[in-house]
C-alpha cells in the first residue's frame, strides 16, 4: 500500500525505479480559451509533473494546490522537455486546464464480492472500461459515484478528514453487520456504522443508497437500515443526508447459484409500504422524506410516480430517485405551448425502455394532437442483458436491432443519448452508433433531452451534437 503525505508527494520521489508507487503526471486533455494555462502556452498532451514541489495524486490535488496565489509548476511538454514556470495569480483564479483523467496514481477498485453486483452480471469480451469496479473515495466525491468505505486505508481516512471530503456517496445495503459482511463478502463491511459515527464526530456528511434483493436485505432488514440511518440525520450538521432505496437489478449472465431473484411487483408494492410511513415519520422530524424510493418501485408496482413537490431538492436524482418525474416535468414544461400544426408533415419514432413507456404516453398524445405529427412511440425490453421491464439507458444496440428491424420507423428514430457512452458513439454491448445507423433504414437522431425530443417531433430542423 503506497502512503504519502495528504496533499501529494514529493518530486524527489518521480524516479521510475523507485519501488514504491507514484502518480502519473496529469495529461492535459484541452486547455480553455483566455485562460492563464492558455496564456502560458499549455498545449493538449503536456504533462502536468508538479506544482509548488508536490505531485497530485487525483485531481483534488490539483484543486488543492493551484488555490496558492505563487505557483511552481514543472511541466513536461509532448516533444518530452521539461520546462519551470514561476507565476503569481489571484487565489480564485485556475488554470483553465482540463485533464485526461481524474486519478493520476490509478481507480481504486472494489474488494467486495456482492452477488448483485451488476459489474458481474455482465458477458466477458466488451470494452476493458465496463469491468471496472469503482470503488474510489475521490471518484466518490468529484463525481458522486458510490463506494462501500471497505478499503480505506489510515491515510485515506486521514485525507478525508484533512481535505473535508464531504458529502461522499455510500453503499450501505444493510447496517446489520452480519448481514452487510455476507451481502459484499468482505468482513470489514460491518464496520459501518462506526464510520458512520466518525463522520459524524467530524461534521462529514454521506448520501448512502440501499440495493435491496428481495428475501435478503427487504422487510424488517430495510427498515432497520433506514431506521439506524436516520440517527444520523437531523440536526445542524447531519451525518447522513439521505438514503436511496432501489431494487436490485439482474441480468441472464449471472451465475444460477448466486440465491437472488428479481423484485416482482408483490415485491415493489411491499417495499413502496414500509417506506412511506417512515417518510411521514421524518418529515415530522427532520421537514424531509430523508428515504426516497426510486422511481423503478412504482413503475415496476404499476403505481403513479409521487408528485415532483415530494422529491424536495432532488438530493439523489442521479441514483434514479425523480429522474423519470424530472423528466415528466421537463416534458410538460416543453409540451405546453404546441402548435396546432406543423409546416411540414413528419413521422417519427422514439425508442426508450419498456419500464418507462406507460409513463410518457400522455406526452405521446399531446403532440400526436399536433396535425402533421406522427409519433411513435417503442417501449423496448432488453433481450441482451434478459430484462423484460428495464430502464432506458441500459438498451443495448443488440436490442435496439432486435425490437425495431422489421419496424416502420418513419422518417427518423429519435434515441436517447443516455443509451450512449458519454462522450462516446458507442453502446453498453459495445455497437457502435454508425453500426446502428448502417443497419437500420431510417435516420437516426441523438436527443438529449425533453425540449429535443419535442422540437424534432415537431420537426425541427437543428442538428444534435
Amino acid at each position: 500500500m503506497w502512503n504519502e503525505p495528504s496533499a501529494g508527494v514529493a518530486v524527489s520521489a518521480l524516479d521510475p525505479d523507485r519501488a514504491s508507487r507514484q502518480p502519473s503526471p496529469a495529461v492535459v486533455a484541452s486547455v480553455e480559451p483566455g485562460s492563464i494555462g492558455e496564456d502560458l502556452g499549455f498545449e493538449p498532451g503536456d504533462q502536468l509533473l508538479s506544482i509548488n514541489g508536490v505531485r497530485p495524486r487525483d485531481l483534488i490535488d490539483y484543486r488543492y494546490l493551484i488555490v496558492e496565489e505563487e505557483l511552481h509548476l514543472e511541466i513536461r511538454d509532448a516533444a518530452g522537455a521539461l520546462h519551470q514556470v514561476d507565476l503569481e495569480k489571484d487565489e480564485d483564479d485556475g488554470l483553465g486546464l482540463a485533464f485526461t483523467e481524474a486519478l493520476f496514481d490509478g481507480l481504486r477498485q472494489c474488494s467486495n464480492a456482492c452477488a448483485f453486483c451488476f459489474i458481474d452480471q455482465q458477458p466477458p469480451g466488451h470494452r476493458s472500461s465496463l469491468y471496472l469496479k469503482d470503488d474510489d473515495y475521490r471518484l466518490s466525491f468529484l463525481y458522486g459515484s458510490y463506494l462501500t468505505l471497505t478499503n480505506l486505508s489510515d491515510s485515506d481516512w486521514y485525507r478525508i478528514e484533512q481535505q473535508r471530503l464531504s458529502p461522499l456517496f455510500v453503499s450501505v445495503h444493510a447496517t446489520d453487520p452480519d448481514l452487510r459482511s455476507s451481502l459484499l463478502q468482505n468482513p470489514r463491511a460491518g464496520q459501518l456504522l462506526q464510520q458512520l459515527a466518525w463522520f459524524a464526530e467530524r461534521d462529514l456528511q454521506i448520501h448512502a443508497q440501499v440495493v435491496v434483493c428481495p428475501d435478503q436485505n427487504d422487510g424488517e432488514a430495510l427498515l432497520r437500515t433506514i431506521k439506524d440511518l436516520a440517527q444520523f440525520a437531523g440536526g445542524d450538521w447531519p451525518a447522513v443526508l439521505s438514503v436511496a432505496v432501489v431494487p436490485v437489478g439482474l441480468t441472464r449472465f449471472r451465475p444460477a447459484s448466486d440465491g437472488l431473484r428479481a423484485v416482482t411487483p408483490v415485491d415493489a408494492r411491499k417495499v413502496i409500504a414500509a417506506v412511506e410511513p417512515l417518510q411521514k415519520e421524518f418529515q415530522l422530524k427532520f421537514e424531509s422524506n430523508f428515504a426516497w424510493l426510486s422511481d423503478e418501485w412504482y413503475l415496476i408496482a404499476g403505481l403513479s410516480l409521487p408528485s415532483r413537490a415530494s422529491y424536495e431538492d432532488f438530493p439523489q436524482q442521479e441514483n434514479g430517485v425523480g429522474s423519470i418525474r424530472a423528466f415528466l416535468a421537463s416534458l410538460d414544461e416543453a409540451t405546453t405551448n404546441l402548435p396546432q400544426s406543423v409546416e411540414t408533415p413528419v413521422r417519427s419514432s422514439w425508442v426508450v425502455g419498456r419500464l418507462v413507456a406507460n409513463a410518457l404516453e400522455p406526452v405521446l398524445q399531446r403532440l400526436n394532437a399536433v396535425e402533421g405529427v406522427q409519433l411513435s412511440l417503442y417501449g423496448l425490453p432488453s433481450p441482451y442483458w434478459g430484462q423484460d421491464q428495464v430502464v432506458t439507458g441500459l438498451l443495448t444496440g443488440q436490442d435496439l436491432l432486435d425490437g425495431l428491424i422489421d419496424q416502420d420507423l418513419g422518417d427518423q428514430l429519435l434515441l436517447p443519448s443516455v443509451m450512449l457512452r458519454q462522450g462516446d458513439p458507442v453502446f453498453l454491448d459495445d455497437m457502435t452508433l454508425d453500426q446502428l445507423r448502417a443497419t437500420l433504414p431510417v435516420p437516426v437522431r441523438i436527443v438529449h433531452g425533453a425540449a429535443e425530443i419535442v422540437a424534432s417531433a415537431l420537426g425541427s430542423n437543428e442538428k444534435s451534437t
